[in-house]
């Protein structure tokens, strides 16, 4: 018998006066030590199906329908005693966002000594003992000290680890992980799967992995399910779903995410976005038919049943789509941009070089820490420059630098062969006019109480600029064209966009007064494929039409490698490597940039991965 079988769940949410099947006959199996991915968009439905193992579902949402057996119970209709028995000892979960998982006013140690009294381990002295036994079984450094640290002094890594510590120090049968790498470098992601798939061996732990994506879940999982608007869409194998997909969403969703390696094509984008719970009840037939690239009439006629495409490969699909030959086609990409930063350069960077100093409690002495050390390059017209690295490597401090949020210790910027520490007037207002910053998260980082017009004409409040309602509201109207918004998304709040429609908002803000230089931090990071697609080539084309110039600070290696035409590798606040994008990742010559590109989830499931790194390379990568 199986560990875990769903049996045709069905899914119901009350809204208003309607019942919404949020999923619908979802059914799939898992076996002792097996991991099942859970792919798609976000409002898939993939983090459902983890709550219905804890029964943590909104107010209004019910199971109709089915079964989930786990070691031959039923958890639908268990009792919430008997349930809470189970949950943190033989299922248990690691949640996404370790920093705000994990409670800020208690120590590590008190949060292991709570959840491990709650597993009903006797004696403060053993608790202590098991806690440090699964912290170092994550390999955390001086577990010991560890457990005086609060979350807030640990990296979003270490914290990461103690989740994944605290999730198997129940020695638990089945673990639930909700994007456990979701924005995490290469290199933090790398080792974080890695350790899990340790601590399962070691555990002989079955996971159920949810991810938007695909690439990873091929080659950590042995088989995926494809979920779209709550309908399981397609399920397999892992390896042969990477190599041959073949519902027309599951294609998208590979084609949409940028290799690392391979001819540079140009991302296909679907249009619009995944409904809403409200538009479920409005979609006749399959769900994904409006979006559809291939969008046969039968997938209108009604929901299709699911066909069987080889052993173990099941498509919710119409032959006709499911065959791949009325596929959408792919088309190569534009060339990178040819700027080099050397003729009359609109930043540059000479020497540069930023200190930070902390100082000690008392009697201690204070600490230095060299955040960024003697960086020196330009960016030319309409050049588009990609910085990589590991968190805490200076790609950041960079980026705060050059958008004047930071002052360098050492060196200098030029904005235009200006100094950028210049405070007269006119500076100020030529590197407005010159520089803008898209920051990371728009959900932050746009005013949460002003609408879309407001938001994307905040550049035009400036004192040296006399713009009445008219001209805002005309800029506006251009702008919302330019990043491909509706026209009446102007008068909409953030918070009724979606973040990829947030996130065209924080880029439409960037570019209202024309700025020659973008300075982008992770603005991809944490983005659906398909969403990330979008932005991509929202970028490219800008830079077709507008000459800008783009600075990207980024974790995904794949995505610099679409977009950018020079890349520079940051290590410990230096610049380890640099060169046309290209030819730095088919032919690296420093030991750090092999390492991080060996961190990328290959192009194809054959490859291993993740790596296993040698004492070697151990001692070129700084530990998180």
């Amino acid at each position: 018998m199986s560990l875990v079988e769903a049996r045709d769940i069905t899914l119901s949410a009350r809204i208003g006066d309607m019942s919404v099947e949020v999923l619908r006959n979802v059914s799939f199996t898992l076996e002792a030590g097996e991991t099942l991915g859970l792919v798609g968009e976000s409002g898939a439905g993939k983090s459902m199906i983890g709550r219905l193992f804890s029964q943590l579902l909104p107010p209004g949402f019910a199971v109709s329908a089915g079964e989930l057996i786990f070691d031959g119970e039923n958890l639908i209709t268990m009792s919430q005693t008997k349930r809470r028995r189970l949950l943190g000892k033989r299922i248990a979960f690691v949640p996404q966002e370790p920093m705000t998982a994990l409670n800020p006013v208690l120590s590590i140690g008190s949060q292991f000594n709570e959840h491990l009294k709650r597993l009903g381990v006797r004696g403060g002295r053993a608790r202590r003992d098991l806690a440090i036994k699964i912290l170092s079984e994550v390999h955390l450094p001086e577990p010991e000290l560890l457990l005086g640290k609060y979350p807030h002094q640990l990296s979003g890594g270490m914290c990461q680890r103690a989740l994944i510590a605290l999730a198997f120090a129940g020695d638990p049968v089945l673990v639930v992980a909700d994007e456990p790498t979701t924005a995490l470098d290469v290199m933090t992601q790398a080792r974080i799967m890695a350790l899990i798939a340790e601590m399962q061996q070691l555990h002989g732990t079955a996971m159920i992995l949810i991810t938007h994506d695909l690439r990873l879940a091929a080659h950590v999982c042995d088989k995926i399910l494809v979920m779209y608007a709550g309908d399981v869409v397609e399920r397999s194998g892992a390896r042969d779903l990477l190599a041959d997909p073949r519902h027309p969403y599951t294609r998208s969703l590979k084609r949409a995410n940028p290799t690392i390696s391979g001819p540079r094509m140009r991302l296909p984008t679907l249009p619009d976005q995944m409904p809403g719970l409200v538009e479920f009840s409005n979609l006749s037939g399959c769900r994904f038919s409006p979006r559809c690239p291939v969008n046969a009439d039968a997938c209108r006629a009604g929901v299709p049943a699911m066909l069987e495409i080889g052993p173990g490969h099941d498509v919710l699909c119409v032959p006709a789509c499911a065959s791949g030959e009325r596929d959408i086609s792919e088309v190569e990409a534009p060339p990178a941009p040819g700027g080099n930063g050397t003729d009359a350069p609109l930043v540059e960077l000479k020497n540069v070089s930023r200190r930070f100093v902390t100082r000690g409690k008392w009697f201690a002495n204070a600490t230095t820490v060299d955040a960024v050390n003697d960086v020196s390059f330009a960016i030319g017209q309409g050049e588009f420059i990609g910085i990589v690295g590991e968190s805490g490597s200076g790609k950041t401090t960079v980026a705060r630098m050059i958008a004047g949020l930071d002052q360098p210790t050492e060196g200098q910027i030029l904005v235009r062969g200006k100094d950028a520490r210049l405070q007269t007037a006119e500076a100020k207002a030529e590197r407005l006019e010159t520089l803008q910053m898209i920051f990371q998260d728009p959900q932050s980082a746009l005013n949460p109480r002003r609408m879309v017009e407001s938001l994307l004409t905040q550049a035009m409040e400036a004192d040296h600029r006399n713009h009445d309602a008219e001209e805002r509201g005309g800029r506006a109207v251009d702008l919302l064209r330019e990043i491909g918004l509706p026209g009446d998304s102007r008068r909409r709040y953030p918070s009724q966009l979606s973040g990829g429609q947030r996130q065209r908002v924080n880029i439409g803000r960037a570019i209202c007064i024309a700025p020659k230089v973008l300075v982008a931090d992770e603005i991809v990071s944490g983005l659906d494929v398909s969403v990330q697609a979008q932005i991509l080539n929202l970028l490219l084309r800008l830079r077709e039409e507008l000459d800008i110039s783009l600075l990207l600070i980024s974790h995904d290696l794949s995505v610099v490698r679409y977009i950018c035409s020079r890349v520079f590798v940051m290590h410990k606040g230096c610049v380890v490597e640099s060169g046309p994008t290209e030819q730095v990742f088919a032919d690296p010559q420093h030991a750090y940039t092999r390492t991080l590109l060996s961190a990328v989830p290959p192009d194809d499931a054959d490859s291993p991965w993740p790596p296993l790194f040698s004492e070697s390379e151990a001692d070129v990568v700084r530990a998180f």
